[in-house]
């Protein structure tokens, strides 16, 4: 199924895959509409060449595996987010949550990933409220209110 959004000021078609959830794809929309003011290069699920397939993604300056964002929505072990962050040289990276009570994911994502892989602010995770879905039902989202998620610093 193919969804029709306005974002940020721009029209971004996204297809619903079989067997993906409407969620998913409203995930890609909202960080494609939070992140793409500071990187006007933010690209919604192209391949790269490597492992995993991102579902937002900024490429650096360099070649290869230079990345100023990578953004993953829903359900991401955390084994493929230490792969990206020890692999890339990625400069942030968001994992995207709707409604979930993360304080075991986030303790788990600290013990888990070396904090060398995850100093500053370079790993952050979006957890955007329940009604989000009715929120943006129009699916013409200007802006991304701060009152629709809570982002926590790994």
């Amino acid at each position: 199924m193919l969804h029709d959004f306005s974002l940020a000021g721009e029209r971004v078609r996204l297809w619903q895959r079989i067997g993906e959830s409407y969620e998913h794809v409203l995930m890609k929309a909202l960080g494609y509409a939070l992140f793409v003011g500071d990187y006007p290069h933010l690209e919604i699920e192209i391949k790269i060449g490597l492992r995993y397939k991102p579902d937002l993604i900024a490429r650096g300056d360099g070649s290869g595996d230079d990345f100023d964002f990578w953004g993953e929505c829903g359900q991401n072990s955390i084994r493929k987010t230490h792969w990206i962050l020890k692999h890339t040289t990625t400069k942030k990276m968001a994992l995207f949550k709707i409604g979930r009570a993360n304080e075991s994911l986030i303790k788990q994502l600290r013990a888990e990933i070396p904090a060398k892989y995850r100093t500053g602010e370079k790993l952050v995770l979006i957890n955007f409220v329940s009604e989000i879905v009715k929120l943006t039902e129009t699916k013409q989202i200007a802006k991304v209110s701060k009152d629709w998620f809570t982002e926590t610093v790994i």
